[in-house]
């Protein structure tokens, strides 16, 4: 795609500039040179300014320069031609009918498939190794609801991203088993419902299990604000479920299991999938937590406080103030309410370990992340949680009886990306801090924390779902919280987005059988959502509107793939008609005259227009890992679609008359309809046959 091409580009112009100007590779006017794109076609396909920084130096107007450079370059493959502007950048005009031929050929995908295998192994040759993208964490207590959805799919959208670099990627799940959110459940189930185990895994074979823990939750919260002494029991059924060996955490580790079943299953919905789930109970069973205590304690990252209201306490100092004054440990990403903890109200200094013994949630997180990186000298034994299609998801054990006796090899990363919402940028700050302090600075430079904002609800999608909003009226979204039991259920808004798309798609084509229809809608479905997740800046807390989710006319997953489709369906049409498929249109281009690609036409530049613009996507993708801003690729994307409907309806195939523009067209639309529907891909969407 394009990216060769720059780097075609950028070698060849450094090498002139080299043998003209005694300028080495290494010097900053080469290595930042930048790369543009001319205001209009007709001045070329790539501009590049390095004249205005050569100026000052060589004590020579631009225009000169750019001279100079454009003769001294000579021929390239790939290149039509170079001019030297008059304003002194020099411009690149490429072989329009070689690159056309060379993407739309079926060669084309086995050639990238194959380069981004050797991207991988340069990678890997030069240090960049396994990236670690953990994502999704929900407390193993109740449903998934639409807040973990954003988290689950920037997380496995970047996934996809990495790999298409090249880059070889594990995809990490972690389950809190030992938090407070099962705690409650469990405390739930002995004290409001007085329940056995034997009970709970009763209960547990009737449908919707995820969903009566939801409920129970928000039982054991109001409860808890009942009284203040029933916080006793809570803590006291923590301390039993880290010291294991009791029915508290027997029940506690089967609701945990059957839980994150269910969450697999929703996410599944989403196409979303892990290559491991890390049990937060594994990390203590096998001291993880101990062993990473004893290093920050040698080196004096950690100490105990003997005064104040943190007294007996093993602490961290602060380098820095938190930059999310409401940040808490809580990873429901729905929820909103401020911690009432006074350890993560403190300024200066982080608890690790309370005074009675136990870790605090930042405190595990740092063997976790020691671990990611092969740094912490211990690894979990490994076991087979689910054997899927394509994949096999794997899961941490303690239990060494229980372990697989070939695994495959987890951990040790050249980099760890942790998507984890805002409010967790200060703990995710003292786990870069932790590995600083340690001596690991190129390991915290390579902790990134993936950050994004709260997902709400436009008041209309809040009243569809049955929501009261006359309390929130003045508010421009409805926010909702999964600790109260106030918020919409992963299945149930998807079970709401198939409804109506499957009721759109029947309306659409009368022709589909129930279960085309049923295929169709949840293609449909899973687009809106995950578009929606994407498009925003992540910063930027959203509000989720069905509607606007699911328009087939819009910023919307479902325009993409009506783009997509309609692409298509050009190619069915073509093959029907004149038993033309992709590989006997890029066959006859090889004779095919050019001109409908290079007569100067306003037609031949919005031609290659097209084409120029879907083939920037590793360019965008590559822009999207740089600045961890997945939404570039959804705009893009968006653009791209726009752009070719706008081809589609100026430019006809089928009723063209000249047989070498219909080829030209023809390959134009197959390389769009190629990279749009990778993509798709990227951000978890596939394509319907028909909508």
């Amino acid at each position: 795609m394009i990216l060769p091409i720059h780097h075609l580009v950028r070698s060849h112009m450094a090498e002139a500039v080299g043998r003209l100007y005694v300028i080495p590779p290494e010097d900053a006017v080469i290595v930042d040179m930048a790369l543009e794109t001319p205001p209009r076609r007709a001045l070329g396909d790539i501009a590049v300014p390095i004249a205005f920084a050569l100026a000052r130096r060589l004590r020579k107007a631009p225009r000169a320069i750019a001279q100079e450079l454009a003769a001294a370059l000579g021929r390239i493959d790939g290149i039509a031609r170079i001019e030297a502007a008059p304003n002194g950048y020099i411009n690149f005009f490429l072989d329009r009918a070689k690159w056309l031929r060379e993407w739309a050929s079926q060669e084309y995908r086995g050639f990238r498939l194959r380069a981004q295998g050797a991207a991988l192994h340069s990678r890997e040759a030069d240090g960049h190794g396994k990236v670690i993208v953990e994502h999704t964490a929900i407390n193993p207590n109740k449903a998934a609801h639409i807040g973990h959805l954003r988290n689950a799919t920037l997380g496995d959208a970047f996934g996809r991203l990495l790999r298409f670099q090249g880059r070889r990627v594990e995809i990490q799940n972690y389950i809190d088993d030992t938090g407070v959110q099962v705690a409650d459940v469990v405390v739930g189930f002995r004290e409001l419902e007085q329940k056995s185990v034997d009970d709970v895994r009763e209960l547990a074979e009737s449908p919707r299990f995820d969903y009566y823990c939801w409920d129970l939750y928000a039982r054991v919260t109001e409860w808890y604000a009942g009284d203040k002494e029933r916080l006793k029991i809570r803590v006291t059924t923590l301390h039993a479920l880290e010291h294991g060996g009791n029915d508290i955490a027997t029940m506690a580790a089967f609701i945990a299991d059957r839980i994150v079943r269910c969450h697999l299953r929703t996410m599944a919905r989403m196409n979303i999938g892990y290559d491991l789930l890390t049990w937060e109970g594994d990390i203590l069973r096998l001291h993880f937590w101990a062993h990473a205590f004893d290093f920050l304690k040698k080196t004096g990252a950690v100490y105990m406080q003997t005064e104040g209201k943190l007294k007996g306490c093993w602490v961290m100092r602060i380098e820095e103030a938190p930059a999310e004054p409401g940040a808490h440990p809580n990873t429901d990403v729905a929820a909103a309410e401020p911690s009432d903890d006074p350890e993560l109200q403190e300024t200066r200094e982080k608890v690790i370990v309370r005074s009675d013994g136990t870790v605090t949630y930042v405190g595990k997180d740092m063997a976790y992340q020691l671990w990611k990186f092969g740094l912490l000298g211990r690894d979990f034994f490994y076991r087979e949680f689910e054997r899927g299609t394509t994949r096999t998801l794997w899961s941490t054990t303690s239990d060494n009886g229980a372990a697989s006796s070939k695994p495959p090899s987890f951990g040790r990363a050249s980099m760890v990306c942790n998507v984890i919402d805002t409010r967790q940028s200060y703990l995710q700050k003292l786990v870069k801090q932790a590995l600083a302090v340690l001596g690991y600075t190129k390991e915290a430079e390579r902790s990134i924390h993936y950050s994004y904002e709260m997902v709400a609800l436009s008041h209309e999608t809040a009243r569809e779902l049955g929501y009261d909003t006359s309390e929130e009226a003045d508010k421009p979204f409805v926010e909702v919280s999964g600790r109260k039991g106030l918020g919409v259920k992963a299945d149930d808004l998807l079970d709401r987005l198939n409804d109506k798309a499957g009721t759109e798609v029947a309306r659409r084509n009368p022709e589909f059988a129930p279960d085309d229809i049923r295929r169709t809608a949840e293609a449909i479905a899973t687009a809106a959502v995950r578009y929606f997740m994407v498009k925003f800046s992540r910063g930027k807390v959203i509000a989720f509107d069905i509607d606007e989710a699911l328009s087939f006319e819009g910023e919307s997953g479902p325009y993409l793939q009506y783009a997509t489709v309609r692409a298509n369906n050009i190619f069915a049409k073509l093959k029907d008609r004149e038993g033309l498929d992709e590989a006997a249109v890029t066959t006859a281009l090889a004779d095919a005259p050019q001109d409908a690609l290079t007569d100067g036409s306003d037609d031949a530049h919005d031609l290659w227009g097209l084409v120029l613009e879907a083939a920037r996507l590793d360019e965008i993708v590559d822009q999207a890992v740089r600045t961890l801003e997945l939404s570039v690729v959804a705009k893009y994307a968006f653009a791209l679609a726009q752009q070719f409907n706008g081809f589609y309806h100026r430019f006809p195939i089928l009723a063209e008359d000249r047989k070498d523009v219909r080829l030209w067209r023809a390959a134009a639309v197959a390389f769009y309809r190629d990279q749009m529907t990778e993509a798709l891909g990227l951000m978890g969407c596939a394509v319907p046959e028909r909508m």
